[in-house]
């Protein structure tokens, strides 16, 4: 048992060491978090705690499998020491379980982790009915909640111009996240017009999920919440489930998140919660990093534990990173350092616009893959989406190969309509699904003939036998479904529906979709061991919880090797040798509009800059542009604030010659 103690600093072993009573876990980055929590979990089974009695829930699935990937081999290790492994152990992470993507996250003999979401769904799936979730409900993404809004505007005659869909979409998921729910915001808006309004729109938007058995992504938490705060029955089963509650990135919760972990956390008080305030990141999802503060008022006998000593980054990396931060004035201040080796000069260039910019970084890309640093240990960081563009085409000019993160599998249109298949034939009331795949591939039904259907009139007889076929097709679908194993269902998808033979006769992109789809095969072989139709229903919630970088692999290209491009939000728990931060200037990094609410989001800019540097192990370069072409126009930009931050010490200037053919001339 010993070894469970073995490699871990002072910290860490106190993480380790602490088994009752809430414990705050302050973590800064690269300090070896998830080591610390995997050898906790084994530590506490070793300590005679039963595994089925610990959760632990994260925000990514990546980060939930990693997770489980480690405690799968220590609990292994720890078997063959001193203990009896618990049933069914000997299983290959992916095995079947309730809840997660591997065998041991469940509520067998085996821990429960997961994310919040994922939890959500495992506990209406049970216990949802009083609050509006029926067993087999259907969740619905970005997308598809957004065409509902759009849907619930159009049956109350709303201009769509003056109350714009998405505007009210975000609303809407950000009263859900402070468990709101349309009635108490409704009685709260009163006669003013606008709240008023939204609360219509909200009520009508409800209805159309209702009718659909459909949740939204935030319902998978917050009617957790009114689940367990409404039914004593299921607040005392699921208080009682878990003696032990482990909780990563504590400062990403939201307010629903803050008050599940209280909720099922009221009983044994046994609760762990790792976070770190200088990488809260998500202030525009909801997500409040003073809930950690909150965590020592609402758990006042609790022991704080801060683990300083980073692992990742180079001593000139991670002295950058701290003089940015201790900038902020709301934060727990902790002493960061390494034993790492000093390491190169950080490099700033430069550039005259945004071309000048993406070919000094793309050259210096290529240095280094030349020097036999491979491409995946390469990434290049922006703040907003649309910066992607420059550096895809001089990647595309150069011959380098890349990623776009955030481009997800499972969001592709090809994948949407086979699981549009499958969610259709599971729940005929589940009509987006039924509209988007109606005609995919064409059957010979125009809008007219879908619209006259729906809305209850009667068809022509030809229409109305292709309509008839249809609906036989997605009855064979849900025979095939409940005797199939999941890969087998998704091929027969493709082969009945048409959908196989449709991309095969098309062009270069339906030949691309094609392969997407066959892929889409593969990845449905790893539910194979699911009794049907448990496999193709876990491989549809899987997917509907997919985070961009839980879907970084999923993907044809992802098995290349190729350097990476994301945003910075979107690199929030990864780590590479060398990384790349462009556009760094006043009005794009720190971006503009963040100068409100008392200078709260020009902190959190300031640490969405501090996760971006983190990222780097050995080498880091920064870059902006006097010059940026914005909206069509161009624009004069002064250096980015966090710049002047850094200490003159730490980094140098980079020149670059361009060849002639090269140089970027502006008017």
């Amino acid at each position: 048992m010993n070894f469970l103690l073995d490699g871990l600093n002072e910290a860490q072993k106190k993480v380790v060491l602490r088994k009752d009573g809430p414990l705050l876990v302050l973590a800064g980055a690269g300090s070896g978090k998830t080591k610390s929590i995997s050898h906790r979990i084994a530590y506490l089974v070793a300590q005679g705690v039963a595994p089925e009695k610990i959760l632990a829930i994260t925000f990514t699935n990546k980060a939930a499998n990693e997770m489980k990937e480690r405690i799968f081999s220590l609990l292994k290790r720890l078997e063959a020491e001193i203990l009896p492994v618990p049933e069914n152990f000997d299983d290959p992470p992916g095995s079947k379980q309730p809840g997660g993507t591997s065998k041991f996250s469940g509520t067998g003999k085996h821990p429960f982790i997961s994310t919040f979401h994922t939890l959500g769904v495992y506990i209406l799936r049970r216990s949802g009915e009083k609050v509006g979730a029926p067993k087999n409900f259907s969740i619905l993404d970005k997308d598809e909640s957004l065409s509902l809004v759009k849907e619930a505007l159009k049956e109350l005659s709303i201009d769509p111009k003056q109350f714009q869909p998405n505007k009210m979409q975000s609303i809407i998921s950000r009263e859900k996240g402070d468990l709101m729910d349309w009635e108490t915001y409704s009685n709260e808006a009163g006669s003013d017009f606008y709240p008023s309004m939204i609360a219509r729109i909200w009520k009508k938007y409800e209805e159309l999920l209702a009718a659909q058995k459909a949740l939204d992504f935030d319902d998978l938490v917050s009617k957790v919440v009114f689940l367990l705060k409404k039914d004593e029955t299921a607040r005392n089963y699921y208080q009682n489930l878990w003696d032990y509650i482990i909780i990563d990135e504590y400062q990403d919760t939201n307010k629903s998140q803050y008050e599940l972990s209280k909720l099922l956390s009221a009983r044994h008080k046994n609760i762990c919660a790792i976070g770190d305030m200088d990488q809260s990141i998500y202030g525009f999802r909801g997500a409040d990093f003073r809930n950690i503060i909150n965590f020592e008022r609402d758990f006042p006998n609790l022991v704080s534990i801060a683990l300083e000593e980073n692992y990742r980054s180079t001593q000139n990396i991670l002295e950058a990173a701290a003089k940015v931060i201790e900038k902020n004035k709301v934060r727990k201040a902790k002493g960061l350092y390494t034993k790492n080796v000093k390491g190169a000069e950080i490099s700033l260039f430069e550039a005259m616009g945004e071309n000048e910019e993406a070919e000094f970084v793309i050259h210096k890309i290529k240095e280094v893959l030349a020097s036999g640093v491979s491409p995946s240990d390469v990434a290049v960081l922006f703040r907003a989406n649309f910066q992607s563009r420059v550096f895809e085409e001089m990647c595309l000019k150069h011959g380098v190969p890349y990623q776009m993160l955030g481009v997800q599998f499972y969001e592709r249109k090809e994948v949407k309509d086979v699981f549009a298949y499958l969610r259709a034939a599971a729940n005929r009331q589940d009509l987006l699904s039924i509209k988007r795949i109606i005609n995919v591939p064409p059957r010979g039904l125009g809008k007219v003939s879908i619209a006259n259907k729906f809305a209850g009139k009667k068809l022509p007889p030809a229409a109305e036998k292709k309509f008839q076929e249809f609906m036989d097709l997605l009855d064979s679908i849900n025979k095939a479904g409940l005797s199939k194993k999941t890969s087998e269902v998704v091929a027969f998808v493709l082969r009945e529906t048409g959908m196989e033979k449709f991309l095969e006769e098309g062009d270069g992109i339906d030949q691309e979709r094609l392969e997407n789809v066959k892929e889409l095969v593969s990845i449905a072989t790893k539910y194979d061991h699911c009794d049907p139709p448990e496999g193709t229903d876990k491989m549809l919630e899987d997917a509907a919880l997919m985070s961009a970088q839980d879907s970084m692999d999923m993907s044809g290209q992802a098995k290349k090797e190729t350097i990476r491009l994301m945003t910075v939000h979107a690199a929030k728990g990864l780590e590479f040798k060398n990384v790349f931060i462009a556009g760094l200037e006043e009005g794009l990094f720190p971006h503009s509009g963040f100068g409100d609410r008392s200078g709260e989001r020009d902190e959190e800019e300031r640490r969405l800059f501090y996760v971006a540097v983190t990222r780097a192990k050995e080498k880091l370069w920064l870059s902006f542009s006097v010059i940026r072409t914005v909206f069509g126009s161009k624009q004069m930009n002064m250096p980015s604030r966090f710049l002047s931050d850094i200490p003159d010490h730490l980094y140098k200037m980079e020149q670059f010659k361009f060849q002639p053919e090269d140089v970027i001339r502006y008017e």
